[in-house]
């Protein structure tokens, strides 16, 4: 049997170890952080841009002067409704009075201060104690605590470009950062994709190809930081800093700060030291649409014009990491059921992308592909015809043939164009973010890439769900690249003489092409 196979009659899931570890700690209120991470948004009106009616939550201590700490990691996401609704992120290095954002639609000219919410994220550093990430100073005390500063905005303006700033009590802000709303009707747009960026050279790199290609948003698929160095979901063996995150969003703020980043989770989210199945810690850095029910993490659905997307929890269904499987007790099974049927019912959608860690299919021998996808999910993409599937997790590029029932229905060659109506859905692992690159289940078949095609017959490697390996051979592996990039997105509205496509190209960190493909819709 795997050695990451846990027993599912033994073995203790996430929540159970988070539980127990809150039983037997002595200092608990360190793990109230999940409370905190779970709170609801600020409140306050400015105009149109409107942020929901809740109290600010603080927690006061003793500091620094406020002119001496500084806002840094700025970063954005949309709500469900990107055309209105649009929620500004940061991070301050210690505790403040009065954080808040001001909103405009000139630089310079701000609305009234819309009071930020704090969600205060404590973790001990004893957590660490085994083989710390990075060297603790003596001085720093028993535990680090992060301030995470949110603040919602609804009612925006269709189609309109903002300006804000970011401040609190003895600073006053000189930066603005900008953000855009959706569009009020349909035209060409753009989106990024990459999972497993880690912090970085290589993770710059990417960050700037994201800059000077100036998408709408951008979609970060899991395995974000690696402050859980580990597999997660294993307190007893994860290695985890929780200032690591610190890094990553000053890292990101050059691209995150005006242009919104949608995230799902990764195994390495699954931080067990915090509440909500290991997710406490999210909850309190992000805050996404996550509407798939009450409490649900990075599982949600939303609409950019014609494009419809859902954001899942690998962890939910994957046998190769599993201190999370089945936590939701079918629910996501369900949610995601519903969503599907309700976008392809949907005139005004085109195209359905799903994106989250874990891969379907991959022929990397790391993580490989994830059987349970394969069952739970994948037949549910058939039915309803999901043209893309985004997944990080395996650190490559590699694109598959277009899939039905578990087999290629067709080869697609670079530059080709797939019908998802009666080819089926492509899949993609984008996870050349930044973090250490990963190598092929059978290392005789070489990278296959723009001017460099070599076609073969490839090896999935699956975890079954009995524990135990196997390898298959497969043919649809149309692609495959081993370095840093990204995917990207271009999405065309449809025309009368000619229906709505999106062109997906993969880029290196450097803007070579890797792939490129067509997917156009046109029903019989």
């Amino acid at each position: 049997m795997s050695p990451r196979r846990r027993s599912q009659e033994n073995g203790p899931r996430l929540q159970e170890l988070y539980e127990d570890a809150r039983r037997r700690y002595s200092r608990r209120s360190l793990f109230k952080a999940g409370a905190a991470g779970g709170a609801v948004l600020a409140a306050a009106n400015l105009g149109t841009a409107r942020a929901s009616n809740v109290p600010t939550v603080l927690i006061s201590r003793q500091g620094p002067a406020g002119s001496a700490l500084r806002p840094f990691g700025r970063h954005l996401a949309f709500g469900q409704d990107p055309a209105q609704q649009v929620v500004v992120s940061w991070q301050v290095p210690a505790n403040v009075k009065a954080p808040y954002l001001r909103v405009g639609t000139r630089p310079g000219e701000y609305g009234e201060a819309l009071p930020a919410e704090v969600r205060a994220l404590s973790s001990d550093l004893a957590w660490q104690e085994r083989e710390p990430l990075f060297t603790i100073s003596p001085h720093l005390g028993k535990a680090v605590t992060q301030y995470y500063l949110h603040v919602r905005l609804d009612d925006l303006l269709p189609g309109t470009t903002y300006y804000y700033v970011v401040g609190h009590q003895g600073y006053e802000p000189t930066e603005f950062g900008t953000f855009s709303t959706a569009p009020a009707v349909n035209k060409a747009f753009s989106f990024t994709a990459f999972g497993d960026q880690g912090v970085g050279y290589n993770a710059l790199a990417t960050n700037g190809l994201i800059a000077d290609l100036g998408p709408q948003f951008h979609l970060a698929m899991g395995d974000m930081s690696y402050a859980n160095d580990g597999e997660g979901g294993r307190p007893a063996t994860d290695k985890y800093d929780a200032r690591k995150w610190d890094s990553f969003f000053a890292q990101n703020e050059l691209v995150a700060a005006e242009i919104p980043w949608m995230v799902s989770l990764g195994n390495h989210e699954m931080e067990s030291w915090y509440d909500n199945h290991g997710y406490g810690g999210m909850r309190a850095r992000f805050t996404m649409p996550d509407n798939a029910w009450d409490g649900s993490t990075c599982i949600y659905s939303w609409r950019y014009l014609n494009v419809g997307m859902i954001s899942l929890d690998g962890n939910d269904i994957c046998y190769n990491s599993d201190a999370n499987l089945d936590y939701t007790e079918g629910k996501q099974q369900v949610w995601l059921k519903a969503q599907l049927e309700k976008f392809r019912k949907d005139p005004a959608i085109d195209f359905i992308v799903v994106y989250c860690h874990q891969c379907t299919y991959s022929t990397s021998g790391n993580n490989g592909a994830e059987v349970g996808a394969q069952k739970r999910w994948a037949p549910l993409f058939d039915q309803y015809q999901v043209d893309l599937v985004l997944n990080g997790h395996n650190h490559v590029y590699e694109r598959t043939d277009p899939i039905k029932a578990g087999k290629a229905t067709k080869k697609a060659d670079i530059r080709s164009t797939v019908n998802p109506v009666k080819d089926g859905t492509t899949y993609i692992t984008a996870g050349g973010g930044g973090e250490s690159i990963n190598s092929w289940a059978d290392s005789k078949i070489g990278d296959s890439y723009f001017g460099n095609v070599k076609d073969a017959t490839a090896t999935m490697r699956v975890d079954q769900e009995d524990g135990e390996e196997k390898l298959i051979k497969v043919t649809w592996s149309r692609v495959r690249y081993r370095g840093y990039g990204l995917v990207v997105v271009d999405v065309t509205p449809g025309a009368k003489s000619s229906p709505a496509q999106m062109k997906v190209r993969a880029l290196t960190e450097t803007g070579a092409l890797v792939d490129e493909f067509t997917i156009r819709r046109e029903r019989a």
